[in-house]
């Protein structure tokens, strides 16, 4: 699993010749490492004003994020374990009529999992993005550029994400799926700081 691994195995897997990890696990990544910038500056000492409701506002947004975080970091290795389903569904025997049946239904379903999970990044991302605007109006003034990187990352996360979302679409072939899928997206990307 890529979460148990250190920083330098974990470059290594990304930088490795192998299609998986890839862009979807970076993708939840950078957004799991912006959400614990965040959740750093809402637990500092120092708040804004130093005042009770800075500080009950930064716990919030603490909570919420901590489990927005154990959200993308699932998603780290269950992007890659998307993909590996999808290359898997499309080994699948396809001489015979049935077998043929059987294998298109397995690349939907496989299809359908390797376009939830960076959804679901997008949809996390967008969220920590809200929390942001909170931990940036309360959080220690000292911290703003820890703040700003972990925008940054957000962002880098939600639009990566989308990426893959959008190059997955594709392949579905249910229309109905695909429209709602795209409408999560633009709701999504509009929720940005």
């Amino acid at each position: 699993m890529l979460v148990d691994q250190t920083v330098r195995d974990i470059l290594a897997s990304f930088s490795a010749p192998d299609p998986t990890p890839g862009g979807g696990s970076a993708s939840a990544l950078a957004s799991a490492v912006g959400v614990s910038l965040l959740m750093m500056v809402a637990g500092l000492a120092k708040t804004r004003s130093g005042s009770d409701d800075d500080r009950a506002a930064l716990a919030a947004a603490a909570a919420a994020l901590a489990a927005i975080r154990d959200g993308l970091t699932a998603a780290i290795d269950s992007d890659a374990a998307a993909y590996d389903g999808v290359v898997s569904a499309y080994r699948l025997p396809k001489a015979a009529p049935d077998e043929q049946q059987t294998r298109k239904a397995a690349i939907q379903r496989a299809m359908r999992t390797a376009t939830d999970i960076p959804l679901s990044v997008m949809r996390l991302s967008a969220a920590a993005l809200e929390h942001a605007t909170v931990v940036q109006a309360y959080g220690n003034p000292s911290a703003a550029s820890d703040v700003g990187v972990a925008i940054a990352l957000l962002k880098a996360g939600l639009q990566g994400a989308q990426l893959n979302v959008e190059t997955n679409l594709g392949s579905l072939k249910d229309q109905d799926l695909v429209e709602r899928i795209r409408g999560d997206v633009k709701r999504y990307s509009g929720e940005t700081v």
